[in-house]
């Protein structure tokens, strides 16, 4: 699935439904885990392994034993890596980097990626054999633009969880709004919505959620049907601060202590 699909929402699902829902949920972004020290990280290493391994150390799989072990952004591991993955994956064994014991483990993989997997393979990036080892039940989240008959309840799921973060008072959207949202194509997914949401909510707390008050700010666009307001009509910084502390001040009934807790 695309970024801010909910990738992870689902992996943590799947476990906490499941057999293994006492034991541990391991989670590795590999994305985010330096080639050099990746297998140290999925496998763990002995003392003196190399310059800085003082002690011993249990990797990922260790820590997941009886339990899942989700590898988010599967298809950035590295070449070499793969093959050590795949022998851990059909053998349920590794050893420690640096050491000489084989370490068996009972561990349910769940991997994400955002790439095409397939392709990587076709451009040699990726082993094939791993990737059918890995390809044993297949699942693809659509992204927000393919189930806009999602959007309200997930507006209001996170409006809620917002208001609820932040202590503010509960408040509507109205219906121009809600097929505003509804209409647009969130590049960013799920996770662009909430963050539009609590933008929203944060800039006004106290009236229903109108057009004119919703954000969505991307990178990659160019400005032309998803801008939603013009630049040139928006206030100054202080003023924008100044107004949002009176209407703050004003939900919470004149109540300077609380406003100023929900400012904080």
């Amino acid at each position: 699935g695309e970024s801010g699909t909910g990738k992870e929402l689902i992996a943590r699902a799947l476990h906490e439904r499941s057999p293994r829902s006492d034991k541990p949920f391991i989670r590795i972004n590999c994305a985010a885990i330096p080639r050099e020290l990746m297998e140290s990280e999925l496998f763990g290493y002995e003392q003196g392994a190399f310059t800085g391994a003082v002690g011993s150390k249990p990797g990922r799989f260790e820590l997941a034993d009886e339990g899942t072990l989700f590898l988010d952004e599967i298809g950035e591991i590295p070449l070499e890596m793969q093959v050590k993955l795949l022998r851990a994956l059909q053998e349920s064994e590794f050893e420690r980097v640096g050491g000489v014991t084989t370490t068996r483990v009972d561990v349910r993989l769940v991997a994400a990626t955002n790439q095409d997997l397939a392709q990587l393979v076709r451009d040699g990036a990726f082993r094939e054999d791993l990737y059918y080892r890995l390809n044993v039940v297949p699942l693809r989240l659509p992204p927000l633009r393919e189930r806009t008959e999602d959007v309200p309840d997930l507006v209001r799921h996170f409006l809620a969880l917002a208001q609820e973060e932040h202590d503010l008072p509960v408040k509507s959207i109205d219906n121009e709004a809600m097929e505003l949202l509804k209409r647009h194509k969130w590049p960013g997914n799920v996770r662009e919505l909430r963050n539009v949401l609590e933008r929203s909510l944060l800039i006004d707390p106290v009236r229903a959620l109108a057009p004119s008050k919703l954000l969505p700010a991307s990178p990659t666009r160019s400005g032309t049907d998803t801008e939603l307001i013009d630049a040139d009509t928006l206030p100054t910084l202080a003023a924008v601060e100044m107004t949002h502390i009176r209407r703050v001040v004003a939900a919470c009934g004149g109540n300077r202590t609380r406003a100023a807790g929900v400012l904080e």
